[in-house]
């Protein structure tokens, strides 16, 4: 049965019979309980329906389950932490287990990044490397550096700080005046210039350029930081020009500003390397990330910085906070317990060498589906892809929104849509044969949509 209620019997908690209470977030709700998309389990690539139907996971969750799904390892580190230790705070106390994931991010980011303060989600990450950067230009004495460069199409979660800086207009417009002081660098894409990228394109370099003139307008003395995802993910797969992000590196040395990553998607495997910034061959001086430290199974963000920002909070009175700012869940140890795990089966299977090898293959694939009714665009970049179709004039984003339900009820995927792009990032387990799977179904659902 379809509408709100009468799915299944009223004490099956994994399928429910009432759909009404739970607003689901950035959701078509009436939509979705006309037609619910219910999963009940999950293992390694693929979600189950109710019923059993498998259904492949091409978006890895939410971009975040990169190390697949139910991972053995993975849940018996959760199972063993909840059964030791559920919770301590990290206000005035700390945990073991804590020190030891800390250590090993700091050890997988580039450079001199190297001091990891936790929260427990991409939002959350987005706000604390704002706050951060504000509160270590007020420990060198300028604390008139309160302005945040953000990009226009760039997503930096649903807090005030991140929709402030972020520039999907759909998250902001009715929100008020949101951060004061905030600009935005222009996006980065340019179809004439770039439809049918494989990897970085070629063109759009320059538009780092744009910083300088927001300098100008707004003098370097009272601008803290530039905050820009190395690719940006949840506006459509918009992979960085080719030297972009070392244009804009360079840019902020000039006018000693500092620069965010935030890598909440990029970040673990997604683009080949535990970081895009490596992949760049940028050292940001703030990194931000969530998702795919824990691949998914336990919430858990955070922030990496410099030394030399950590360590400018490192003075005057030892028995004083140095930066008030913090979460009652930062550093869960359940989280925390998953994280390692994960950051175990990253390094014991190759995950992130294995995506540079599937890389080519995973674009061959993906760049079968040109020349499909509608398809204006692909981009592809790591195990990341997007093809952006064709809007219909009298309802933009009705085909995507059709594509990933067709795609879900009718062809055994799941993906991600923004407006009227396809956006597919699977595990990074994924196989060979499991992405002809998905480019097939992608493919299917193409036409039917068409």
């Amino acid at each position: 049965m379809s509408g709100a209620r009468g799915l299944t019997a009223a004490n099956d908690v994994s399928a429910p019979n009432d759909l009404s209470a739970w607003w689901l977030p950035f959701t078509a709700n009436r939509a979705f309980k006309a037609r619910p998309r219910i999963i009940t389990r999950a293992k390694d690539m693929h979600y189950y329906t109710p019923e059993g139907k498998p259904i492949i996971d091409g978006s890895a969750g939410l971009w975040c389950v990169n190390a697949g799904h139910n991972r053995d390892s993975i849940v018996s580190a959760i199972q063993a932490q909840a059964a030791e230790l559920d919770f301590a705070p990290a206000f005035q106390f700390a945990h073991g287990i804590g020190f030891t994931v800390a250590s090993r991010i700091a050890e997988l980011a580039p450079g001199d990044l190297d001091h990891v303060f936790f929260c427990n989600s991409g939002s959350e990450a987005a706000d604390t490397a704002i706050k951060i950067a504000m509160a270590y230009w007020h420990t060198q004495g300028q604390g008139q550096r309160t302005r945040v460069i953000g990009r226009e199409r760039g997503y930096h979660g649903v807090g005030f700080g991140g929709i402030s800086v972020g520039g999907i207009s759909a998250n902001r417009k009715v929100f008020g005046t949101l951060l004061s002081g905030v600009d935005h660098l222009p996006h980065t894409y340019n179809r004439a210039e770039q439809a049918f990228s494989r990897g970085e394109p070629e063109w759009g370099a320059h538009l780092a350029d744009d910083l300088e003139r927001i300098v100008a307008l707004h003098d370097a003395s009272t601008i803290a930081a530039v905050i820009v995802e190395p690719m940006a993910g949840s506006t459509g797969v918009l992979p960085p020009p080719k030297g972009y992000l070392k244009r804009l590196r360079q840019i902020c040395d000039k006018f000693g500003i500092l620069l965010i990553f935030d890598e909440v998607i990029t970040g673990f495997g997604r683009t080949g390397f535990a970081f895009a910034a490596e992949r760049y061959g940028v050292v940001p001086d703030i990194i931000t990330f969530a998702k795919g430290v824990t691949s998914g199974t336990v919430p858990m963000g955070g922030v990496i910085v410099r030394k030399h920002i950590h360590d400018a909070f490192m003075t005057g009175p030892e028995h004083i906070i140095e930066l008030f700012h913090g979460y009652t869940y930062s550093g869960h140890p359940l989280a925390c317990a998953a994280a390692l795990a994960t950051l175990d089966v990253y390094r014991d299977e190759n995950l992130f060498e294995r995506t540079r090898q599937l890389e080519d293959k995973w674009a061959d694939a993906f760049f079968t589906l040109k020349g499909l009714p509608n398809v204006i665009d692909i981009r592809t970049l790591g195990l990341v892809g997007a093809v952006e179709l064709s809007s219909r004039p009298d309802a933009v984003g009705k085909r995507g929104f059709e594509a990933m339900e067709r795609g879900f009820h009718e062809h055994g995927i799941m993906v991600r849509t923004t407006g009227d792009t396809i956006a597919v990032s699977p595990p990074l387990i994924v196989t060979e044969d499991q992405i002809g799977e998905i480019v097939d179904k992608i493919a299917t659902t193409i036409r039917a949509v068409a």
